[in-house]
């Protein structure tokens, strides 16, 4: 039975890295992935998804007006999927976590998605909310706080280290513009000691 995953967690969590290592081990059984990414992250260029430790994949990309069950039918179609790989799952839309679970409910084909879970305010993003609701299995992956406990906070930063409480709820960045945070550090706009 096929099963709809959300594996969520911080920036630098390693979310990239474990969603490559997935794609590879399916490939490396004789399996066919499938991968998928959002046109909204395009830090990296246009449909790649790469990991901090130097891994990369070349993927799919959605826009928000995608119809991912669509999408996802026509390319099983043309050769057996065994597995939906998708990054940055935060960028999802609430008719877009329906079509993923519509894969796996119709189509027998299992999802495993791979995103924050809330934005640099503190607040969910709708594809998360979405993918919370409707997932079969969670999972949330650690990292650390410059202080050494558990981040699970998306601080967005200025290049001076000044974290942001205000802005448009999406803006892509990497090491230069987000760190991850334990709650206190987060509250307390303590980028490091």
């Amino acid at each position: 039975m096929a099963s709809l995953h959300f594996k969520y967690a911080a920036m630098n969590s390693g979310k990239s890295t474990q969603l490559i290592q997935a794609h590879f081990n399916y490939l490396e059984r004789g399996l066919e992935p499938y991968a998928l990414a959002s046109e909204l992250h395009d830090r990296d260029g246009e449909g790649i998804i790469s990991a901090r430790v130097g891994l990369s994949l070349k993927a799919d990309i959605f826009g928000l007006d995608c119809d991912l069950f669509e999408k996802v039918d026509q390319r099983n179609q043309s050769g057996k999927l065994n597995v939906v790989i998708i990054d940055e799952g935060q960028f999802l839309t609430k008719d877009q976590c329906y079509q993923l679970a519509k894969v796996v409910d119709d189509l027998n084909i299992p999802v495993i998605v791979y995103g924050l879970k809330t934005d640099f305010r503190g607040e969910l993003f709708d594809g998360s909310y979405h993918l919370f609701c409707l997932a079969d299995k969670i999972e949330e992956l650690k990292t650390i706080c410059w202080c050494g406990n558990k981040a699970h906070m998306n601080a967005r930063i200025t290049e001076n280290g000044i974290v942001v409480r205000s802005g448009e709820q999406v803006e892509v960045g990497g090491n230069d513009r987000y760190v991850a945070l334990c709650r206190k550090h987060y509250l307390q706009g303590q980028v490091q000691a």
